[in-house]
C-alpha cells in the first residue's frame, strides 16, 4: 500500500508519475496551480514554459506564456466561467487569458509599481480570485501594499481595504484569496499567522488563528477551504510540526484535517513549501511548491526538490 497522509475522508496518496511532462520541461518551482471545469490542470512555474497544462490523466496538453513572465510568476486562478488569470509579483499586474493562453485583459500597469504602502494598486501583488456570482476580481496586493482590491469583471476598480499591521483587518503580506458563493472573501494573512474573512466591501467577518504562515489556498465544490502552511526560511527550517503542511477547513473556520508529515521533505508524505493549490471535481488535490526558492537554493551546493504533485483522494 502506498504511503497515505491525512485522516478519515481527507486521506490522500501521492500519485507518483502522474504528471507526464515532456523532457526539457523541468522547473525548480511551481508557484501556482489551478483546475478548469474539465479537470485540466494548469501549473504556473518559474521555468522556461511558465504555464504547463495537463489533462485529467496527467497527459501533457500544451504550454504557454513563454517570454511573458519573469522569475516571480506568483499565482494562477481559473474563474468560474473558465478563464485563466495570472498574478505577476514583480510585474505588478494581473492578466486574463483564454485556456489556450490568448491574452484578453491586463489589470494594472505592467512593470510599473505603485508607491510602496500607498494603497494604490499594485505593488507586488500575490494572488487573486473571481466571484462566482458577479465576476468581480479580488486581488491580494501582498508584498508592497498590504491591501485587498476589488475590481469589476471589466477591470474597473471598485474598492480597496486593509493596511500594514497586526490589528484586525490589517495585513502582513496578504498572500492568497478565495471567494465563496455568499461573497465571503477569505484572505491568508501570512506573516500574522492567520486567515481573515471579509464581506465583499471589506468589512471584517472572522479571524482564523493558529495557522503557520498560510500561503496556498483553494476551495472545492463543496465549500471546503484548503490552506497551506509554509516553513520559515531561517534557523527553524527543520523544526517539527511547524509549516510544510496542508489544512482542510469548513467555511466557518473549523479545522477538519491537518495533512502532512511533521518533518520537512519531498517524500510522498512530506512537503517543503506549499504555495499553490488546485482541486478537481473528484476532490483530488494538486500542490505546487516553491521548494527551490525557500529551501533548495540555500543549500550548499544548491539542490532541486519536488515542486508539484497530485494527491489522490482515497478517504
Amino acid at each position: 500500500m502506498a504511503d497515505r497522509i491525512g485522516v478519515d475522508r481527507f486521506t490522500y496518496e501521492t500519485e507518483e508519475g502522474w504528471d507526464k511532462i515532456p523532457a526539457g520541461y523541468e522547473f525548480p518551482d511551481a508557484s501556482g496551480v489551478t483546475v478548469d471545469k474539465d479537470d485540466n490542470v494548469y501549473i504556473l512555474n518559474r521555468g522556461a514554459h511558465p504555464v504547463i497544462v495537463l489533462d485529467k490523466d496527467g497527459n501533457f496538453v500544451r504550454s504557454w506564456g513563454e517570454g511573458e513572465f519573469d522569475q516571480r510568476a506568483h499565482g494562477i486562478h481559473c474563474s468560474p466561467d473558465n478563464f485563466i488569470y495570472t498574478v505577476n509579483d514583480s510585474q505588478h499586474c494581473i492578466k486574463k487569458y483564454t485556456t489556450d493562453g490568448v491574452l484578453l485583459m491586463v489589470i494594472g500597469d505592467e512593470n510599473q509599481a505603485a508607491e510602496k504602502w500607498s494603497g494604490t494598486p499594485f505593488n507586488r501583488p500575490t494572488n487573486m480570485a473571481v466571484s462566482p456570482n458577479t465576476g468581480d476580481v479580488y486581488v491580494t496586493d501582498g508584498y508592497g501594499n498590504s491591501r485587498v482590491h476589488r475590481y469589476t469583471a471589466e477591470g474597473k476598480h471598485i474598492v480597496s481595504w486593509g493596511a500594514p499591521g497586526v490589528e484586525p483587518g490589517e495585513f502582513q503580506v496578504p498572500h492568497n484569496v478565495v471567494v465563496d458563493s455568499d461573497e465571503n472573501v477569505y484572505v491568508t494573512d501570512r506573516e500574522n499567522y492567520r486567515l481573515q474573512v471579509f464581506d465583499r466591501n471589506g468589512n471584517l467577518q472572522a479571524i482564523w488563528q493558529n495557522i503557520y504562515r498560510p500561503q496556498a489556498l483553494c476551495m472545492d465544490q463543496k465549500g471546503i477551504i484548503y490552506v497551506g502552511e509554509m516553513l520559515m526560511d531561517t534557523e527553524l527550517i527543520d523544526y517539527p510540526m511547524v509549516g510544510h503542511r496542508l489544512n482542510a477547513f469548513t467555511n466557518k473556520g473549523e479545522r477538519l484535517a491537518r495533512i502532512g508529515d511533521a518533518m520537512i521533505g519531498d517524500g510522498p508524505t512530506q512537503f517543503i513549501a506549499p504555495h499553490g493549490f488546485g482541486v478537481d471535481s473528484k476532490g483530488n488535490l494538486y500542490v505546487g511548491e516553491v521548494s527551490h526558492t525557500v529551501y533548495g537554493r540555500r543549500m550548499d551546493p544548491p539542490q532541486t526538490f519536488r515542486c508539484f504533485r497530485k494527491l489522490k483522494l482515497v478517504g
